[in-house]
């Protein structure tokens, strides 16, 4: 995929990029793969705002997709379809027996190949197989962490992962953040990169471009009043805050750990962080 710079007509499209949509083959999605999304837009049951910035876009249908295909399944490609909802692309492929599902679309995936699920299926891109089954050093995507939970992990635009050892009823893969996990080998995950790869290097170039992907303006805690944020006030002008970044509810915000499920700590052979200093 390559990206497209649009001719500027108006001060907004200056600095504007586009995808390109040539690898599409169809605009019209599978009537029986999609329902309306109803969006929270930040909101909880009670109407108030639970997550800031968030409000309006564009009307969508949300694509089911298939993230736990059962085993044995055999499938044909019939269309590279956009999806509003994830940084990736969708396949539709179709059973032998008729039934239509909707997949991510691995890289170099092309309109009438075979896709196979099961534990004997051969290595080529978009099958899906238990770890055991892969070779060491293969790229993979969407892999399970929880045996039979579906794609859990490596699902967006341009990401692999990579399965570096195994070791017993364990594999270690290295997530795309360098992070090195422990893996149970009965869980399966696809073969190959998720394609659309360059979606992280497009410019939105305006502000509407934003609000019509349903993200709504962020102003600055130090521009604010005292009153408004812990780091509002002031003398006027340009000044440092006088204490640590925080959220407007006093809470840290760099450098404060979030992790909360400790219990699968044992499953990290290597942090993200200890990749970065390397």
């Amino acid at each position: 995929m390559a990206i497209k710079t649009i001719r500027p007509m108006t001060p907004g499209q200056r600095g504007m990029t586009t995808q390109d949509f040539s690898s599409i083959t169809t605009k019209k999605p599978l009537k029986s793969l999609i329902v309306i999304n109803k969006g929270a837009k930040g909101r909880n049951n009670q109407g108030r705002i639970t997550t800031r910035h968030k409000g309006g876009g564009v009307r969508k249908f949300y694509r089911l997709v298939n993230f736990n295909m059962a085993k044995g399944v055999t499938a044909t490609v019939e269309h590279i379809e956009y999806d509003p909802n994830r940084s990736a692309r969708i396949a539709r492929v179709k059973e032998d027996n008729g039934n239509y599902h909707y997949v991510l679309a691995p890289k170099n995936l092309r309109i009438g190949a075979v896709i196979e699920c099961n534990d004997e299926a051969s290595i080529e891109v978009g099958n899906r197989l238990p770890l055991k089954n892969i070779p060491t050093g293969s790229s993979i995507y969407a892999i399970e962490l929880t045996m039979g939970k579906g794609a859990q992990a490596v699902r967006s635009a341009g990401l692999g992962a990579q399965l570096v050892a195994k070791d017993g009823d364990y594999a270690q893969v290295k997530m795309p953040s360098g992070e090195i996990r422990k893996v149970h080998v009965e869980c399966m995950a696809n073969i190959g990169v998720i394609g659309n790869d360059q979606h992280q290097n497009i410019k939105i170039g305006k502000a509407g471009r934003n609000r019509k992907k349903g993200i709504r303006p962020t102003v600055r805690g130090v521009v604010m009043n005292a009153v408004d944020h812990p780091h509002g006030g002031g003398d006027g002008g340009r000044h440092k805050m006088a204490r640590p970044p925080v959220t407007p509810w006093g809470q840290l915000t760099l450098g404060y750990k979030t992790r909360r499920r400790k219990s699968t700590n044992k499953f990290i052979v290597r942090s993200r962080h200890q990749a970065k200093r390397k």
